[in-house]
Formats: structure tokens, C-alpha cells, sequence
């Protein structure tokens, strides 16, 4: 909702001061299809260049998560807790044996089923089978387990940044593509100097929208829109950094409880439930037969 109401003001503040001042779009209107194919397409064909088709299809999902915004909300952390806190709990009430069935097959667990969000994030499942799978092979160091679950932490959130940078480095290069886009209409003006001061006047000005638009997209377009996505996936990092505290509390010796209570200090602020709120979540899930 924000960035919809970003980008009409961007465009109404921009181009109201402009026409306010007396400025005429006559000139920004008739360059513009020129501009823009010079620009918006040189910058288009250097993301093609740039990255790989992943990383493309993944901008296009990119875009629209920046509208959208995290993925988790309040409800799916309190979910992801009490899941935890009936998986550490089994491991440590019934042992090993008891959990397997739950992380080798958790389409059909009765644990994860219970929370259907999180069992479709294939990252979240994996992340929590893997690192428990771990720990029934007698990998029981908790530094060691940190290690590797940090390992595979940065994997994941290096690849998720990886559309967040690609339209950074897009945000980075149209000022340049918009001098680029500018020269050439000084180079059209110069090779029609012999033609009166109100010809060469448009002819100049229509050029100059060139460096107009590439930064106007840059900075106020493609730039926040990066800065948006950055900060999403940075938010939906912290949900997966839930996990591994947990998880390493539990390796620690801890009591289930206490490992959760452990997870929900890592929840983001605007998400955090309260110990009381956790204790009551707790509370309602019926205990696993």
C-alpha cells in the first residue's frame, strides 16, 4: 500500500512542481518513447547480460514481494515456536526413535501438519529436518551444529538477495544510460545546427530528458524498489534464524520451553508475541500421541 502511495506521489510532486513552475510536458511527451527505448531498453538488455535466468525469473517475484512485503506475519511465528516446541519436546520425552517419522516423511507428519504455511516453505522444512536428522546421527556438539546451520543460513539468504542486487545494479547504471541517452540527442542537435533557435531549443531540451529520466528511474523507481526487496528478505531471514536458536538451545540441554522462550527473543519486534501469548499458544496445542 505504501509504495503504491509512494509512486503517486513521486510522479504528482515531481511533474506537479514542473508544471507548476511553467514548464510544458509537450517536450517530455514527444522525446519520451525515444528516450525511454534508449534507456529503459540498453538498461534492460544489461540485466539480461548480468545475470543469470534464475536470478530473472526470481526479479519478476522480487518486484512483487516488494509490494507485498514479508511473507510471515505475527500468527506464523507463534506457529513456527510451538512447532518447534513440539518437535524438541518429542526428541527429549520419547527420543530419537519417536521423531524420525515426523522428519523423514513430514508431508505426512502429524506435527507439521498442523502448521501448513510453514510445511509449504520448502527451505523452513528442509532447514528443520536436516539440522534434527543431524542430531539423531550423535552430532551433538552445539557449536559444531551452529556452524553448519549458519553455513547454510548464509546459502540461502546470499541466493534470496541475489534479485535485490541485480536491480540495485540496474538503480546503479541508468544515470549513466541516461547521459548516454542525452549525448545522442546532442549529437542529433549538433548535426541539425543550422536550423533557428526555436528548433535547436526542443531539440536540446528532449535531449536533455534523457538524463532526466535515467535518474528519475534510478533514484526514484528502481532504487527505493531494491531497497524495498532488500528489506524484506532481510525481515524474512530472521524467521529461519528462529530455527537455529532454538535448535542449538535445545542441543544445549535445555528444556523445550525454555528453548522456544530462547527462539521468541530472535523474533522481530513488529512480530514478537508476548510470554504470555506464547505460553497460551503452547497451552491449546494438544500434546502428540
Amino acid at each position: 500500500m505504501f509504495q503504491i502511495i509512494g509512486i503517486i506521489l513521486l510522479f504528482g510532486m515531481v511533474f506537479g512542481s514542473y508544471l507548476w513552475a511553467g514548464g510544458k510536458m509537450g517536450i517530455i511527451l514527444y522525446a519520451l518513447p525515444y528516450e525511454l527505448m534508449a534507456i529503459l531498453g540498453a538498461a534492460i538488455a544489461a540485466f539480461l547480460i548480468a545475470n543469470s535466468m534464475g536470478v530473472i525469473k526470481a526479479v519478476f517475484g522480487g518486484i512483487a514481494k516488494a509490494f507485498a512485503g514479508p511473507k510471515w506475519k505475527a500468527s506464523d511465528y507463534r506457529d513456527l515456536l510451538s512447532l518447534l516446541f513440539l518437535l524438541t519436546k518429542t526428541m527429549k520425552s520419547k527420543g530419537v526413535i519417536a521423531l524420525e517419522s515426523h522428519i523423514e516423511n513430514p508431508g505426512e507428519s502429524t506435527i507439521f501438519s498442523r502448521y501448513p504455511k510453514i510445511t509449504k516453505d520448502h527451505f523452513a522444512v528442509d532447514f528443520i529436518c536436516d539440522t534434527l536428522r543431524m542430531m539423531t546421527m550423535n552430532l551433538e556438539d552445539p557449536h559444531q551444529v551452529e556452524d553448519a546451520m549458519e553455513k547454510q543460513l548464509e546459502k540461502h539468504h546470499h541466493e534470496a538477495l541475489a534479485p535485490a542486487h541485480a536491480l540495485q545494479n540496474m538503480a546503479d547504471g541508468l544515470p549513466a544510460l541516461g547521459i548516454v541517452a542525452a549525448v545522442l540527442g546532442v549529437i542529433k542537435t549538433m548535426g541539425s545546427i543550422t536550423e533557428p533557435p526555436e528548433v535547436l531549443g526542443g531539440m536540446i531540451g528532449g535531449a536533455l530528458v534523457g538524463t532526466f529520466l535515467g535518474v528519475f528511474m534510478a533514484y526514484g523507481m528502481v532504487g527505493p524498489l531494491a531497497a524495498r526487496l532488500n528489506a524484506v528478505v532481510e525481515e524474512e531471514g530472521a524467521f529461519y534464524k528462529i530455527i537455529q536458536a532454538v535448535l542449538v538451545a535445545h542441543l544445549h540441554g535445555n528444556a523445550a520451553q525454555i528453548s522456544v522462550e530462547i527462539g521468541r527473543g530472535n523474533v522481530p519486534s513488529a512480530s514478537q508475541p508476548s510470554f504470555l501469548e506464547l505460553e497460551e499458544a503452547l497451552s491449546a496445542i494438544p500434546a502428540e500421541g
